[in-house]
């Protein structure tokens, strides 16, 4: 089995805490510009790096939580943002703890947040401070602690967010051939795999099965040299796979085992069936946890699957983008449905949390392949497995 998932370990606090000198003791490198000038931090930087003892993570540097300047709520907002994808904050202050730094432990509980809380600058000034439920680590960069701040990342930090992830481990055993399928098109980027078809090959090697890569144009005749125990697919050529793969053959897509693996699939289970109560003028929220640039003619997310639905359903449908891991709306009452996907560049703990907003609002989710799957009447089947397994 390979680990996917980097615990995203966030430093908050206000400006001239030292946040960054910490991230870059913690590193052994310079990560982020240090300077005594307050606001040099003024977006989020990550570094991705291996922290003994826990294993690969993203360090995230953010910008003070108390810039007044002309950029500064923008700024703030960024910040605030961020910990909507963290796995563990850190809220660092030095000198008084007062209430920007309170205002932070309250964002972190209201999100269900871990957190804990470091003093710098202890070699200028240390103020006697006792927060119940958390650790309080002391630290200075003249004569940094590190093996206190790590002792207390590895204490916070949820299991969780580091543990194995299983794409096909609960169904695939070594020695089984599974066949998958990769359209070679226009979408598809030049000279490599996505990353869905490339952690799924390495899965499968991982467990000792035997991974087939055909394009679709090749899917028939391999078919008649093999004889798999499963068949995983793009989702965007689903219908066609569908036709071609023998009923006795089981067939998902890759969106799906990202959409057990990155997401809450019982909640896209129940909230995909939704398409049929769409009426016209209902808004579909569309959310892309990625950047990339947009095809116009084969975007899936922009074209493909709003102009699936609106055939499915009959219906002139409203339809709003939210990429990357931006805010959604602040208002989504008047939402019907939303549709995630497959989440590959984000972690599941950025995925849930989304998820959690959008259950807590009424909102039925449901997830680019499960809608594909669904619009193409092969749901049951592309999902049989899994559900068998579930009970």
């Amino acid at each position: 089995m390979v680990q996917l998932n980097r615990p995203h370990i966030g430093f908050f606090g206000k400006m001239n805490a030292g946040k960054s000198s910490i991230i870059n003791a913690l590193a052994g490198q310079q990560v982020s510009v240090v300077s005594n000038q307050p606001g040099t931090t003024t977006d989020v930087v990550k570094k991705t790096m291996e922290i003994l003892g826990i294993g690969p993570v993203v360090l995230m540097d953010t910008a003070g939580v108390d810039d007044t300047s002309i950029l500064g709520t923008k700024r703030v907002q960024r910040t605030q943002d961020a910990l909507d994808q963290v796995d563990l904050a850190v809220l660092v202050f030095a000198g008084n703890f007062d209430e920007y730094d309170k205002s932070l432990m309250v964002s972190c509980l209201s999100r269900k947040v871990p957190f804990f809380v470091v003093q710098n600058k202890t070699d200028l000034q240390r103020t006697n401070v006792e927060i119940k439920g958390t650790d309080v680590v002391d630290f200075t960069c003249y004569q940094p602690n590190v093996p206190a701040l790590i002792n207390a990342i590895q204490s916070h930090l949820p299991k969780s967010s580091y543990s194995t992830d299983v794409i096909l481990d609960d169904y695939v055993k070594a020695g089984d051939e599974v066949v998958l399928v990769v359209p070679i098109d226009g979408s598809a980027p030049e000279g490599r795999l996505i990353l869905p078809q490339v952690q799924t090959i390495r899965n499968l090697l991982d467990i000792g099965a035997t991974a087939i890569c055909v394009k679709d144009t090749e899917l028939r005749e391999c078919l008649q040299r093999h004889s798999p125990k499963l068949v995983v697919t793009d989702s965007q050529v689903f219908k066609y796979v569908s036709s071609v793969v023998p009923q006795t053959i089981p067939l998902t897509s890759f969106s799906i085992l990202f959409s057990r693996l990155k997401g809450n699939f019982d909640a896209f289970l129940k909230g995909t069936p939704s398409i049929e109560r769409l009426q016209d003028d209902d808004k579909v929220l569309m959310l892309e946890s990625c950047s990339h640039s947009v095809n116009k003619c084969d975007d899936i997310g922009r074209v493909k699957i709003p102009n699936l639905l609106q055939q499915f359903t009959g219906k002139k449908l409203q339809f709003t983008m939210v990429s990357n891991l931006d805010a959604l709306p602040a208002d989504l009452s008047s939402f019907r449905l939303a549709i995630q996907c497959g989440g590959c560049m984000v972690t599941r703990t950025q995925i849930m949390r989304r998820l959690e907003i959008l259950q807590e609002a009424g909102v039925p989710v449901s997830n680019y392949g499960l809608t594909l799957a669904y619009c193409h009447g092969i749901f049951d089947r592309v999902t049989e497995i899994f559900r068998k397994r579930r009970g």
